[in-house]
């Protein structure tokens, strides 16, 4: 697989990476510990190097981060690992609430070297802006973990435009992770000119939309009570309607190029700049493979304008709940 650079400090993964939250949380019951091991060593095996993690999708307790670390330990050397800090939790642990002060990053990065059985971090995201801290604080806190060796690369997650540069300004930052994909647009406007303009590489999570870019949707009250799009408005009546429409187009087009839905998307994504590299997650190591063979897709002009047609401005619906959407600043 090919490598992509993402910013200018010098990190260089896969074009495509591999995200891990649902092997434990989001997505109905977490899977089989084994099993996301597995599919972890295949990723590798196919030429995936970019792995991503986080605190939040351990609920706290480092589970995930444990599953990513004994997977990739036999070639730790050979991949780039991100994981994520700023939640604190609740004794049923669950989030509740943010924490990104410099005592607490410290203290959580090095629980996460710990699970992921690593001496650094490569890359270390806030997962989300915390209101009560200075962002300069927080890449100052991070700066320090550079210099003293224990993390490689700054990165955010779901950032503004604002707060993006005055972090850089402090400590670089290498990537921002931001949701991203055929059905999720709204990053077009402001952030990715910006990210752009100060050499930030750009990483699409949820690139499938959740799992409204494939072939395996189904309307909200058809999912498991723990899974989240059981309250994802784009599943919510019409905007479910209007959006499985715009599936099934999508899906026309892939058929006519002798590809899958998801394999359309994420060449999608890939076509808008080589800065990006999306982090599309599953459990299953048939989708995984699936995923991958994105990467070997070329879209036309006429692809790309048609994709436009179908989704000019990506689904019908908010893609959080009320009171979950982050406020980008």
């Amino acid at each position: 697989m090919k490598q992509r650079a993402l910013g200018r400090q010098g990190l260089t993964v896969s074009e495509l990476g591999l995200g891990t939250m649902g092997m434990t949380m989001a997505y109905g019951p977490g899977g089989d510990r084994d099993a996301g091991i597995a599919t972890i060593r295949r990723a590798h095996d196919l030429g995936v190097t970019f792995f991503d993690t986080a605190e939040l999708y351990g609920m706290g307790t480092g589970l995930n981060e444990q599953i990513v670390g004994e997977a990739v330990e036999a070639f730790r050397d050979e991949v780039v690992i991100a994981t994520k800090f700023g939640f604190t939790f609740g004794p049923d642990g669950r989030p509740n609430g943010n924490d990104s002060h410099p005592d607490h990053i410290r203290q959580v990065a090095e629980h996460s070297l710990q699970y992921l059985r690593t001496d650094v971090i490569d890359v270390l995201y806030q997962h989300r802006v915390d209101p009560t801290v200075p962002i300069e604080d927080v890449a100052g806190a991070v700066k320090a973990l550079i210099e003293q060796g224990k993390v490689r690369y700054f990165g955010m997650s779901e950032a503004g435009p604002e707060t993006i540069r005055r972090a850089h300004a402090v400590q670089p930052v290498s990537v921002l992770q931001t949701e991203y994909s055929v059905f999720e647009r709204e990053v077009e406007a402001d952030v990715l000119p910006v990210v752009r303009e100060l050499g930030i590489g750009f990483v699409p999570y949820s690139p499938l939309g959740r799992g409204f870019l494939t072939s395996a949707v189904k309307p909200a009250e058809e999912y498991d009570q723990s899974d989240m799009r059981r309250t994802d408005p784009r599943w919510q009546g019409e905007n479910y309607e209007r959006n499985k429409r715009a599936i099934d187009q999508l899906g026309d087009l892939a058929a006519s190029k002798g590809i899958t839905t998801p394999q359309l998307a994420l060449a999608w994504l890939l076509a808008q700049g080589d800065d990006i590299v999306p982090i599309p997650g599953t459990r299953s190591i048939t989708r995984l493979e699936e995923n991958v063979g994105a990467a070997e897709v070329t879209l036309s002009d006429a692809d790309l304008e048609r994709i436009h047609e179908i989704a000019p401005d990506g689904a019908f619906g908010a893609r959080y709940a009320e009171g979950r959407m982050p406020v980008w600043t």
